[in-house]
């Protein structure tokens, strides 16, 4: 089938309008009563694809290489296709305005933006080896500490740059503080208390304080201890996920179990970080992630990971979707 007819075939109303929830008695209404509008009817497009169809997702690297765009135009010449989400980061503060301006023109031309943020531990700077460093987060939740007033400061810096983006009318999948049922990040090492309180400060922080209504909230687990105690509650999540690196091209059926254990049908459940991109023929009732996200570089191209004929076979799988089958309107999310 070509891109026009596959798109009407797995779409149907879904691209001119809203269709109802893939799952019976799902209310896809987003933590944000005050969500704008083009983030409420992207919402409720997820959800009318999940347990359907899976977005395909690429993490790009940024700015530090000659061509950022080096996984788009490595997936467009191996596939044909780009994929229906980027990844983007706010991890070198140099290349932040750019990540922004990638964000606006990936949605422009009807794309799906993600966003992360390896956030160095605020009293030592930025960067991911900053970010693996320890911050002392109790003291941080103290108001008027140095470490709160610190960490404070670095949450209203990429408040700005959200607001940029809320500016232009760019829904974002907020995904911050990932993998933070691990222990290796900063915001993960003084255990699920600490954790779901600074969760709270900054859903409160970002939509009260700044009015971010065009942010989706993201929940990712590190798949290594996907437990119950780390969940900060409906009332400040949109979407869950879980992690891991795998050695195959599996469906992580056992990672998105214990997922759904905890989020049971409340929430849209994704694979926010992978290497191998999973194989969409065992995807299903036991795995229906929402989107994958593979990871830049290497996790992309490396013979280990992701071989071109496979990945050029998944991405014009049926089940996958790419950017040239979304809906048009997300081209302009008003």
């Amino acid at each position: 089938m070509t891109g026009l007819t596959r798109r009407t075939a797995m779409l149907g109303g879904a691209a001119l309008g809203l269709a109802a929830p893939a799952l019976a008695g799902a209310t896809p209404s987003l933590s944000n009563a005050r969500a704008a509008a083009g983030a409420r009817r992207l919402y409720a497009w997820l959800w009318s694809q999940y347990g359907r169809k899976t977005l395909t997702g690429q993490q790009e690297q940024g700015s530090a290489p000659p061509n950022p765009h080096a996984e788009l135009d490595y997936l467009e010449k191996v596939t044909g296709r780009l994929p229906a989400i980027l990844g983007l980061d706010y991890i070198d503060p140099r290349d932040n305005d750019a990540v922004n301006a990638r964000a606006i023109d990936w949605s422009r031309k009807g794309g799906i933006v993600t966003l992360c943020w390896h956030w160095g531990a605020p009293d030592i700077g930025t960067g991911y080896e900053n970010s693996k460093k320890d911050f002392d987060l109790i003291a941080a939740l103290r108001p008027g500490t140095p470490q709160n007033v610190a960490m404070l400061a670095q949450m209203d810096e990429v408040a700005v740059l959200l607001r940029r983006l809320r500016d232009a009318r760019v829904p974002v999948l907020w995904r911050p503080l990932h993998e933070f049922s691990g222990d290796w990040f900063w915001w993960g090492k003084h255990g699920p208390a600490a954790f779901k309180a600074l969760w709270r400060l900054m859903y409160d922080r970002f939509t009260r304080m700044h009015g971010l209504n065009n942010l989706i909230w993201v929940l990712g687990w590190a798949g290594q201890n996907v437990d119950a105690a780390w969940y900060p509650g409906r009332s400040t999540v949109d979407i869950a996920g879980a992690d891991i690196y795998a050695a195959d091209h599996g469906n992580l059926a056992p990672m998105f179990a214990q997922v759904k254990r905890i989020v049971g049908d409340t929430l849209p459940i994704c694979l926010h970080e992978n290497g191998p991109v999973p194989d969409p023929a065992l995807l299903g009732a036991e795995a229906d992630w929402l989107w994958f996200m593979t990871w830049h570089t290497r996790w992309l191209t490396g013979a280990d990971q992701n071989p071109p004929d496979l990945l050029s076979r998944y991405y014009g799988s049926d089940r996958y979707l790419t950017r040239d089958e979304l809906p048009t309107w997300l081209k302009d999310p008003k």
